[in-house]
């Protein structure tokens, strides 16, 4: 891996309190992820996928050990700090697309620009932009009911992608897709991975998505058990 590393995950250990005992969900992992990598973690449920994600993205901290992202020690940000480089650095892209209803798909999109200072004319570019990328510019007046699943999601990445963030991360991006739409929507990730250099890390045990990975890390009971590039 060439340079700094965007991501640095050292000898993190995440546990969880369950009644009077505590469960360990991340055990002494140690990676590390470049500059436009295209990544995911695979393993069964309650291998320590999202939690891993939820680190990286600053939801979450460990509870021992160090993750770095954007060259940040993401267990000193404060709530403001978090979400400052949430805002200005990642995208996140969930199964469920969690678009708001009310609004049209323009406004979904656009939202993600909202906590940044630009025009509504800067606005209205990188959103038809994101549109365009997705193929959806006909559809930014519509509302999410009148969206197909494979559109919502398409919408969902558009909005995580508008503002061209450092690092994307798809928690079971394709769980709620048909095969058809899975492969159109990872062929798009694929190419804005290729255009503009963004990091993605997916969580998912889909082989549709495996299929598009570059580098594969394998989890079980929270330790990484595997780690290689296809």
């Amino acid at each position: 891996m060439k340079g700094t590393p965007v991501i640095s995950i050292q000898h993190v250990t995440k546990r969880f309190p369950v009644g009077s005992g505590e469960f360990t969900a991340l055990r002494d992992i140690n990676l590390n992820f470049g500059v436009g990598e295209f990544t995911g973690f695979v393993g069964p449920s309650g291998s320590g996928k999202t939690t891993l994600l939820n680190i990286i993205g600053s939801l979450d901290t460990p509870t021992e050990g160090k993750a770095f992202v954007m060259g940040k020690d993401i267990a000193t940000l404060s709530h403001k700090q978090s979400a400052l480089l949430r805002n200005e650095h990642i995208g996140f892209i969930f199964q469920s697309y969690n678009l708001l209803p009310v609004y049209t798909v323009f406004e979904n999109v656009e939202f993600a620009l909202l906590l940044q200072s630009h025009s509504a004319t800067t606005r209205k570019k990188a959103v038809m932009e994101a549109l365009e990328w997705v193929g959806l510019t006909d559809k930014a007046k519509s509302r999410p009911a009148m969206l197909s699943g494979g559109e919502s999601q398409r919408v969902a990445i558009a909005r995580a992608m508008v503002k061209k963030p450092k690092i994307l991360l798809a928690d079971e991006p394709s769980a709620n897709l048909d095969a058809a739409n899975s492969h159109q929507i990872l062929k798009t990730m694929k190419q804005l991975n290729q255009e503009l250099k963004t990091t993605f890390l997916f969580s998912t045990h889909d082989e549709k998505v495996m299929q598009y990975l570059d580098r594969i890390i394998s989890l079980a009971d929270g330790k990484v058990v595997k780690d290689e590039n296809q």
